[in-house]
């Protein structure tokens, strides 16, 4: 038996190149962008924002809708942008309804919104840590909802209670986490040390299940372990629209508080703050975000580490607007590695895991050693 693997697609490698240069010259562009502040009032409600952010955030919402208008043209069925555009839109039941509406829409969705939740829930964990190499998937979270979701395929469970055992397997192991690291409070190096040391338990636990059981079933566990969006469908993008709609406002209201906490349990409490309570409350979040997201498409790496590190070096210190923009980020993020993935080896699909771990590791590694240095 041979093992035959395509070549890289040229005009694939020349877009990733094309769009890496793109990428970075948007990264130097930002740089030019106003820092000067606005106000915005309506009625009793008045705030202040950034332009910078608003700017910023506008491209990475141009950027969303380019890489979705991609998305639904490229594949190994060839559409034509005017077709792929039309059926998505208004032009439904035609003639490439089903490739457009139940192939590739649905997933270039999921990619938005999982690409959202991911890149919230690290924006929040690495700013109650205040640690920029935190985040869920380091840290024991996502694997704490892989585990719950692993032993359903494995026994050969209901397929639809995944999204639920996923949150509660996410929240048993941050209530855990949160547990084992207290002692008169919870400081950020012990949580992350023991977050460590469960996400190594964890690991060890999702391999027993995959040794345990059949390989039939088994295989399921490990497609989906590989963190892909194949075969997403509109029901897995409901999943993650009810998620968001309860926890990203959530998310939101609770960054003025998160900012609080980041000047210390004293200062905090000073100023009239239960620490234990909100800190709780924002794991609890950050977990449920992490856990909607892997529930539907795996526990994908990197996506929620690099995501708020690149917004925070975009636009500064987390704020109501800057987490709106690590959400856009972490959809542009996931939507460009699942068609990186898609495409580069094409007709071979890869997992959009793995394409995340090889832009995010190089990534993680750069962190690292710029942390150590500053250290």
């Amino acid at each position: 038996m041979s093992l035959a693997i395509n070549a890289p697609a040229t005009g694939t490698m020349a877009a990733i190149a094309a769009g890496l240069v793109l990428v970075g010259f948007a990264l130097r562009l930002s740089e030019l962008l106003p820092t000067r502040r606005g106000a915005i009032r309506a009625g009793p409600i008045s705030g202040l924002f950034q332009w910078r952010v608003v700017w910023l955030t506008l491209g990475a919402v141009a950027s969303i809708l380019g890489l979705m208008a991609v998305g639904l043209i490229v594949g190994d069925f060839p559409v034509s942008a005017r077709d792929a555009l039309r059926t998505a839109l208004w032009d439904r039941g035609g003639e490439f309804d089903f490739i457009v509406n139940t192939l590739r829409f649905p997933r270039v969705t999921v990619a938005v919104l999982a690409g959202m939740c991911l890149a919230t829930s690290g924006a929040i964990f690495q700013g109650l840590i205040n640690n920029p190499l935190v985040s869920p998937d380091i840290i024991g979270i996502n694997n704490g909802a892989a585990v719950c979701a692993v032993f359903i395929l494995a026994v050969g469970g209901n397929v639809s209670l995944l999204p639920y055992a996923a949150f509660v397997g996410a929240l048993s192991t941050a209530i855990v986490i949160y547990i084992l690291a207290w002692k008169r409070g919870v400081s950020g190096s012990r949580l992350v040390l023991v977050g460590i040391g469960i996400n190594a338990l964890l690991a060890a636990v999702i391999t027993f299940i995959q040794v345990r059981y059949p390989i039939e079933r088994v295989a399921a566990a490990a497609r989906w372990q590989a963190g892909s969006l194949f075969g997403a469908n509109w029901e897995d993008a409901r999943t993650l629209i009810i998620g968001i709609a309860i926890l990203l406002p959530l998310a939101f209201v609770l960054t003025r508080r998160l900012r609080i906490l980041q000047l210390g349990d004293d200062a905090s409490a000073a100023m009239g703050m239960r620490v234990e309570r909100e800190r709780l409350l924002l794991i609890a979040t950050g977990s449920g975000l992490a856990a909607i997201a892997v529930a539907v498409v795996g526990p994908l790496a990197f996506v929620a580490l690099v995501v708020p590190h690149l917004a925070r070096l975009l636009a500064g210190n987390i704020t109501g607007g800057v987490l709106i923009l690590t959400a856009l980020l972490g959809s542009v993020f996931l939507l460009g590695a699942d068609l990186i993935a898609q495409r580069l080896f094409a007709p071979t699909i890869l997992p959009a895991g793995v394409v995340t771990a090889a832009l995010g590791g190089p990534y993680f590694l750069f962190l690292l050693a710029r942390y150590n240095r500053a250290i």
